[in-house]
């Protein structure tokens, strides 16, 4: 069955762009002019992803998040006018999973819903894979090139929430409370140090990183 995407976006125009290309790969979609209307649609067809838009009536893409987090744990999309950092990180902390700017491509659009719909596939997986990097979910052993690595408890839950999404950014905080359940002021320096011990262990030159790359103002991510 084919996956079903909701778009969220006051913008009759731009849901119609958005779902003339989404059908023409095969999507379901289904369409809301504000916040309330797309939670509502949300809570009764348990969609496989969303696209949402920041400024909408109701509810914002931001609120809309937040809400949509509290009982789902789909891939979401934020589409937005703003394109500044800070808008950026405010919608990866509250849940969302990647961030474009308007205008946009529609053929880019299509394409970060395939990339974010196979990755919510792989975190189905217990064996994580990422390059020359494997990580085993159910015995937490991580392997490079057939070669184990010991990692402590905190570097795993790092890199395999870094593993299951290739791509995606994360920020200081959302690695933080992925692996710890809480995050308190001052907790970045002891993320830094996490990260400088897993470059250690897992890259050929720690200095110049191929798998956790830093992406300056926002957080990391695992590239491929």
């Amino acid at each position: 069955m084919s996956a079903s995407i909701l778009i969220a976006e006051d913008d009759g125009d731009i849901r119609d762009l958005l779902r003339l290309y989404l059908e023409s790969e095969g999507y379901r979609v289904l369409e809301a002019a504000d916040g309330a209307a797309a939670l509502a649609l949300a809570r009764e067809n348990m969609p496989d992803m969303a696209i949402l838009d920041v400024m909408m009536p109701e509810l914002n893409g931001y609120e809309l998040t937040r809400a949509l987090r509290k009982f789902s744990d789909i891939p979401i999309l934020i589409l937005s006018a703003k394109s500044q950092d800070n808008d950026k990180i405010l919608g990866l902390n509250l849940g969302a999973d990647d961030y474009i700017a308007k205008p946009f491509n529609p053929v880019e659009i299509v394409a970060r819903v395939k990339a974010q719909l196979r990755r919510a596939t792989r975190e189905n997986s217990t064996t994580l894979t990422v390059g020359e990097l494997s990580l085993d979910t159910a015995t937490f052993q991580l392997t490079k090139n057939g070669q184990p690595i010991a990692l402590t408890p905190m570097e795993y839950k790092i890199l395999a929430l870094l593993m299951r999404s290739p791509g995606r950014i994360f920020t200081k905080i959302q690695l933080y409370e992925g692996a710890v359940g809480n995050y308190f002021e001052g907790d970045d320096n002891t993320m830094m140090v996490h990260i400088s011990k897993l470059r250690e262990k897992i890259e050929d030159d720690p200095k110049d990183p191929r798998y956790i790359i830093t992406v300056r103002g926002l957080g990391y991510k695992i590239e491929k």
